[in-house]
């Protein structure tokens, strides 16, 4: 088993039968997703609204009852992953391009728990190249006023060349900081700009965070601790 598995799965010991669960995207989410698909068919009742169009179609194959967003009042909890956490549990986020559905549930939920392996916790955030995700007309002026904060912009493509587009239609500009001094301020700084959506500066949202160290060791690390 893996870090990220053991994070996970660790993460699903807090899903309590009769909750409404968020589930995040990317490759450490899938394995909650998994997870909680086998407590589904142990018998377990929860229901769920996904981050993204790939995590509610492994969750619908799975069979866990997937809610209309309509439906939802709060959100229980959110297991997730992360492409960096600080030791005051701040987040980058987006690295799978699904940023602003992923911060549309965090801000809906009692809690977020974040699942990561040791390679994601950090000092500083900023090492990881941090995902914003911009409207595409005028896009090119958008990059330009990001790189007036002192980044590197690079449009996201696939592997085809082609540019990649999220699950809302938008692009996504990963932003090369190196570091990032004040996440709260930077965060309002990019929302700020004209034509930006979002960003994945996740500041003050997450709960917990659970770590796997290559040791096979897992702690979980509390908000304000």
């Amino acid at each position: 088993m893996n870090i990220k598995q053991l994070a996970a799965e660790k993460a699903v010991d807090w899903v309590e039968d009769g909750m409404t669960i968020g589930l995040g995207t990317g490759s450490t989410a899938v394995y909650a997703i998994r997870k909680i698909g086998e407590l589904v068919q142990q018998g377990m009742r929860i229901q769920a609204v996904a981050t993204s169009v790939e995590s509610e179609k492994l969750a619908r194959e799975l069979s866990i009852p997937i809610l209309p967003f309509a439906e939802v009042g709060m959100i229980d909890l959110t297991i997730d992953g992360a492409d960096e956490v600080d030791p005051d549990l701040n987040l980058i986020k987006g690295g799978g391009g699904a940023l602003l559905r992923e911060k549309i549930v965090a801000t809906r939920s009692r809690q977020l728990m974040i699942v990561a392996g040791e390679n994601k916790v950090v000092k500083r955030l900023g090492e990881f190249p941090l995902p914003v995700e911009v409207v595409t007309f005028a896009h090119e002026w958008t990059i330009e006023k990001l790189a007036s904060l002192g980044c590197t912009p690079v449009l996201r493509k696939k592997e085809d060349g082609d540019v990649f587009v999220t699950d809302n239609g938008n692009y996504t500009v990963d932003c090369h900081f190196k570091e990032i001094l004040n996440p709260a301020r930077m965060h309002r700084q990019l929302n700020d700009i004209a034509g930006v959506v979002d960003n994945g500066l996740f500041v003050g949202l997450a709960s917990a965070a659970v770590v796997a160290y290559n040791s096979g060791t897992i702690e979980v690390r509390r908000a304000g601790q």
